[in-house]
């Protein structure tokens, strides 16, 4: 894993917000009519930064640094947000050594923020804008139930975002992203622990496959396919898959997955149809190749077809020729009968 010294972090922690994006994104920075010395940003206009602090009123947080930010706002990863920074005020970047699994964390280094405390927004007590949303990017009444009855799928109850969780082995939750029902918002919930990503376990616990997704939408979209009989003509798909969501493109979340549940021996990756997500599949199937803990894993590529550019895409087009093909069966019968 990469690591960072301690002193690295430190002088990570003391960019405000306002000088890091006067240094690498003036772009992003648009003078509040509120106050002389307030800004807001042009991404999120809800987001202020004043007298050194800044907040998100969309996301009911906030913070004083930019790696507060760039952890809470923008999704990163420790040390990437770490590394960022130090990059770009001209301080020695990370020291990327690579270690095994079971190797002991270097010494006088810190490897991810050790005063993280993870907590989910307050809930609504009945999600129904979040569940009309998921309807209407076609998911189905019964996936939408089943995820609500395992308590995976919720909404949060300032802003009507879906929420997705993810669980550890005792069935705690550890992890939650949330997506705007009304806007293209995206964000982990900060503290989350992306090992423990959004999942669908498979009915049978003992499933050998695993099919790996970039986000939650597209593995609900996937098992709705699957439950409407969608993939009934492509047999080579798996009957009961566990269903993960990487949240992203690492592969953070698969490695840890595939330690919690060690019987897995077949992987379907069906990231993005897009750049990032070929180049994470093409890292992923060559760390598989030559790692000999996944000497037991065959690993396939799955990206969507015909232009589609995730999976949710696949689904809607698949239910909007459904829809044409009824419509054309209607008309035809009615033309029949008119003869």
């Amino acid at each position: 894993m990469p690591w960072v010294e301690k002193e690295q972090i430190q002088q990570a922690k003391e960019m405000d917000l306002l000088t890091y994006l006067q240094l690498n994104e003036p772009h992003e920075l648009r003078k509040s009519k509120f106050g002389r010395n307030e800004f807001r940003t042009a991404t999120h206009s809800s987001l202020v930064i004043s007298n050194g602090r800044w907040f998100w009123n969309k996301g009911d947080f906030g913070g004083r640094s930019a790696l507060d930010f760039l952890i809470k706002v923008r999704g990163m990863d420790f040390l990437d947000a770490v590394e960022m920074i130090l990059d770009s005020r001209g301080a020695v970047g990370l020291n990327t050594h690579y270690t095994s699994l079971s190797a002991l964390p270097v010494k006088n280094a810190e490897q991810v923020p050790q005063n993280v405390v993870f907590k989910l927004p307050d809930t609504a007590l009945l999600p129904v804008n979040a569940v009309s949303y998921l309807q209407k990017r076609g998911i189905s009444p019964e996936v939408i139930t089943h995820c609500l009855s395992l308590g995976i799928l919720c909404e949060s109850r300032r802003n009507q975002n879906v929420i997705f969780i993810g669980r550890d082995e005792n069935e705690k939750e550890r992890f939650a992203c949330q997506r705007g029902i009304k806007d293209d918002f995206k964000a982990d919930v900060f503290g989350s622990d992306k090992r423990y990503s959004f999942a669908l376990a498979a009915e049978n616990s003992n499933s050998r496959h695993l099919i790996v997704f970039e986000s939650p939408i597209d593995v609900l979209s996937h098992a709705t396919m699957q439950q409407r009989g969608y993939l009934e003509n492509e047999p080579d798909w798996a009957s009961d898959p566990h269903r993960l969501s990487l949240g992203g493109t690492s592969d953070v979340a698969l490695i840890a997955f595939l330690e919690r549940t060690p019987g897995i021996t077949d992987i379907t990756l069906c990231l993005d149809a897009d750049e990032a997500g070929e180049i994470a599949a093409g890292k992923i199937i060559e760390k598989f190749a030559s790692d000999n803990r996944f000497a037991h894993i065959t690993v396939k590529n799955r990206p969507p077809q015909d232009g589609a550019k995730d999976y949710n895409d696949v689904l809607l087009r698949t239910i909007s020729i459904e829809r044409q093909q009824k419509q054309h069966n209607l008309n035809r019968g009615r033309h029949e009968a008119a003869l």
